[in-house]
């Protein structure tokens, strides 16, 4: 018989309004009849910020599905009169605002608690970041420049007094979630406050610690990795070989978690790094919770008509109309690695061309996460032929997107059988990206439409979006630090038609490098290995892409099984919930 839990408080700043990577992991859990099932009671805790127009719009959307209750800003109390009080009185006391409703999560209702404490009493917050001092060793005279940290600091302790006013006594079984380093400081106000009440656990969608030492070196991955398993066998953790990292404020309340009752992991890598951050960790239980992938039946007609509207719009923009259609729909930015889209392309362009096939490849992608104005695209379209051509004066290119515009143009002026465009710009319709995309294109077609989808990040503790394709049958691209392929390898046992893995990490293993010379790793190495790696991947899909009805039938039916077993019904079945019961 599963476990049941009385209370669930997720402490995130996606409490509101799906964002990204963490709402979509609350989207995909909260909707399962399994963890409704187990879960008697969820409430989402988080700030806001309710003079920003844009957030509240989008707080208040009818697809966000919110109903406020309490909202003084507003005017609203649609509550028991002691309830309404008790929320008042937190206001009152700490010179904050609240929000408090439901938002309706598939066929399930959760509530949600929203805390504004932008003017939240300068005393209430001197008190607090002394606690954190004196308890955890967190210095936040060094953080104080950063609004990040302020935000979450600032709100912890008012929102913890609101929550405690709407559960009232805390039940036996309750549980706090905090949802990577920005649930931190609600789950140690409530340690501070109501100690024992809620068993408290760290979700880690990465590490942030590890993130930037990824990111920010030339050797990326390829240099990282092999360092943190060279370590780890030697008996070293992270600040023995990469220094200290007291001085990052994410750093710092990710090792006060190491204080928490529970661990859980997005990945197989992320556990890992976890382990090599501390000793405290090191020792510790950390159960794997990998992320859910859509997984919706899909007939090969329809596959074959969303392929066709993203020929068509092909054709509209190059005048070719492509044998295939290759995708990559991610966020512009270093984590990504798109450039090495391009390594595997420009091998991939050779191979198709000796086939006498054809290829685009669509990166939708923006450096500013809302894209462009509608009327903007449109104008730049007419004037010189959006999104196949871009200017960087203009507002059209800005940030990472220039670069990698500027390498995509060097790979079209010299490629035979291939294109890449970048549409950078945030939703797929005729409305948002110009006349020539067909009027019928939806969103969806990117997704059930493309041959590959590629997504050979450096770093990428899942993954969620580089595997959607695969309930359409795709051909899915990914590097081996997505955390996903261990969820794709535990799933699909020995048979992973659907998934092609891009390994930039272990071809430095034949180097027999000491970790001095591996920490020297840059850009050369990496660029060595990448252009190695990129021919195999290319020569793989170039065998794999379905050219038969019957290849096409199998690699639908594969993705749909595989899709099933990584499906949220499965994470929360399989590996929320027992982790949950282990606390």
């Amino acid at each position: 018989m599963t476990d049941t839990f009385d209370l669930i408080v997720h402490a995130t700043h996606e409490a509101g309004v799906k964002v990204g990577g963490i709402g979509a992991v609350l989207d995909g859990m909260l909707r399962e009849p399994a963890y409704n099932a187990a879960v008697q009671r969820t409430v989402l805790v988080g700030p806001f910020n309710r003079d920003n127009a844009t957030e509240m719009e989008r707080l208040f959307a009818p697809r966000n599905g919110l109903r406020v209750r309490y909202f003084s800003s507003a005017g609203v109390y649609d509550l028991p009169e002691a309830l309404a009080q008790a929320l008042t009185r937190v206001e009152m006391d700490f010179h904050v605002a609240v929000l408090y409703g439901t938002r309706r999560f598939g066929e399930h209702e959760h509530e949600v608690l929203l805390v504004d404490a932008r003017h939240v009493r300068d005393d209430v917050v001197r008190d607090y970041k002394y606690h954190l001092w004196e308890r955890y060793g967190i210095d936040s005279y060094k953080y104080e420049h950063n609004p990040e940290y302020e935000t979450f600091i600032r709100a912890a302790e008012p929102s913890l007094a609101a929550l405690q006013a709407v559960v009232g006594h805390t039940p036996p079984r309750a549980v706090m979630i905090a949802h990577e380093w920005l649930g931190v400081p609600l789950a140690l106000s409530a340690a501070r406050h109501v100690p024992g009440a809620y068993k408290t656990v760290f979700y880690a969608h990465e590490v942030a610690t590890v993130r930037p030492l990824v990111e920010n070196h030339p050797g990326h991955d390829t240099r990282f990795y092999n360092v943190m398993y060279t370590a780890r066998d030697q008996g070293l953790f992270l600040p023995d070989v990469f220094g200290d990292q007291s001085h990052y404020f994410k750093h710092a309340l990710v090792m006060a978690a190491a204080a928490f009752d529970g661990f859980f992991a997005v990945g197989d890598l992320v556990v890992d790094e976890l382990r090599f951050l501390a000793p405290q960790f090191a020792q510790r239980r950390i159960d794997l919770v990998y992320n859910g992938v859509p997984a919706h039946p899909l007939s090969l007609d329809a596959r074959h008509a969303s392929t066709e509207r993203l020929r068509t719009y092909a054709q509209n923009l190059l005048g070719v109309r492509p044998t295939w259609i290759l995708s990559h729909v991610t966020r512009m930015v270093v984590s990504k690695a798109l450039w090495r889209d391009i390594r595997v392309m420009e091998h991939l362009d050779g191979l198709l061309a000796a086939r006498g096939e054809s290829a685009v490849l669509f990166t939708l992608s923006s450096a500013i996460p809302t894209g462009r104005r509608a009327e903007d695209v449109w104008r730049w379209e007419a004037e010189y032929g959006w999104p196949v051509y871009h200017r960087a004066d203009n507002g059209d290119l800005v940030g990472l997107e220039v670069d990698y515009y500027r390498a995509i143009e060097a790979f079209n002026r010299r490629a035979r059988a291939t294109r890449i465009v970048l549409v950078n710009q945030f939703g797929w319709d005729r409305e948002r990206c110009g006349r020539r995309m067909p009027a019928e294109m939806q969103f969806s077609d990117l997704r059930h439409g493309t041959h590959v989808e590629f997504g050979q990040s450096i770093y990428e503790p899942f993954g969620i979006a580089q595997v959607e394709p695969l309930t359409a049958g795709a051909l899915c691209c990914v590097s081996n630090v997505c955390g996903c392929v261990g969820f794709v390898e535990k799933a699909g046992g020995g048979s992973l038609p659907n998934v092609v893995v891009a390994d930039y990490v272990t071809p430095v293993a034949a180097l027999h490098l000491d970790i001095p010379h591996l920490l020297a790793i840059g850009q050369q190495t990496r660029d060595m290995i990448e252009a190695a790696t990129a021919r195999k991947v290319a020569a793989v899909l170039a065998e794999r892409l379905p050219r038969t009805r019957e290849a096409e039938t199998d690699l639908l039916e594969s993705g749909f099984a595989l899709a099933q077993r990584m499906s949220w019904d499965v994470v929360v079945r399989d590996y929320f919930l027992p982790a949950l019961a282990a606390l």
